[in-house]
């Protein structure tokens, strides 16, 4: 097969999905990566190496996808969107070390799919997410609890700023807290909304969650999460009145609850840290029937 010479020259990128028929989908948020330095600085700083699976998501056209297969020992790219198909037998056919299959991540059994593709290796995940899914992609990689060493994605750079900021500050929300039980956080580097194809309205971000060996002790987890949820949904009143109000309590409750907890009723939750929200859920089962 043919191999295509440059997949981040636009002239190229256009030909190929001219000749293929394909229009960009605004429902799927395809926007793909063609900036020529920013997929290989993934890759390496992905993990992408000997002895090492990728699992990437949305490959697009497979701009990023070449750039892991030159690294690691197996790439496996899921994409959702079928008319892709043939664009990347076209721009990836000289990889014999990919696999693509046509699917959609969020109903993927995507521990089953690695302990069939990745025996023996270390495995990571690369992924450039549409802005409309990000969070619910992430929270399914962090959540299933799969044998993966790092996380690392494209997001929305505002998105990047929040996932990745520290506990306890003005910039941190629920979905930082969730991020941070599972792993520990970095932002990598920015990347210009000129750098896709088509353009975006917004800049990007490139940001790695290194995968955490042992999550934080609660008491419950599910309701841990139910409570850092609750307790943010009000962020900007005292953490009295969010846990109250979020959790239908009434206020003696939860001033109990605070106080076996060792927490002011009158800071805001978003100066909570992590061990806070714990000593809040454990204080809450202590209290609460369940």
């Amino acid at each position: 097969m043919k191999k295509v010479q440059n997949l981040s020259d636009p002239g190229v990128i256009k030909d190929i999905l001219s000749r293929h028929g394909f229009t960009f989908s605004k429902k799927l948020g395809q926007n793909f990566l063609i900036n020529p330095s920013v997929c290989p600085k993934i890759a390496e700083m992905g993990g992408a190496g000997e002895g090492v699976g990728v699992l990437e998501i949305g490959p697009g056209i497979g701009v990023l996808t070449h750039e892991l297969c030159l690294r690691a020992e197996k790439v496996v790219a899921v994409e959702l969107d079928g008319r892709l198909l043939p664009i990347l037998a076209e721009t990836l056919g000289e990889h014999k070390n990919l696999r693509i299959i046509n699917a959609d991540v969020m109903e993927t059994d995507l521990g089953k799919l690695i302990e069939e593709e990745f025996s023996g290796l270390e495995v990571v995940v690369c992924a450039n997410l549409p802005y409309y899914i990000t969070s619910p992609v992430i929270m399914k990689l962090l959540g299933e609890r799969l044998p993966i060493s790092s996380v690392t994605t494209m997001v929305q750079r505002e998105a990047a700023d929040r996932l990745c900021a520290p506990l306890g500050t003005r910039e941190a929300g629920a979905v930082t807290v969730a991020v941070n039980f599972y792993s520990e956080p970095e932002k990598l580097f920015n990347v210009s909304r000129g750098s896709f194809m088509p353009s975006p309205e917004v800049d990007s971000a490139v940001i790695k969650l290194n995968m955490r060996e042992k999550t934080p002790e609660v008491a419950d987890e599910g309701l841990f999460f139910r409570i850092v949820k609750s307790l943010f949904t009000m962020r900007r009143k005292t953490v009295l009145n969010a846990l109250s109000g979020g959790m239908g309590l009434e206020k003696k409750a939860a001033e109990e609850i605070l106080e076996r907890a060792g927490i002011s009723p009158q800071i805001r939750p978003e100066r909570l840290k992590m061990e806070q929200f714990a000593a809040i859920c454990e204080a809450y089962c202590g209290l609460m029937p369940q």
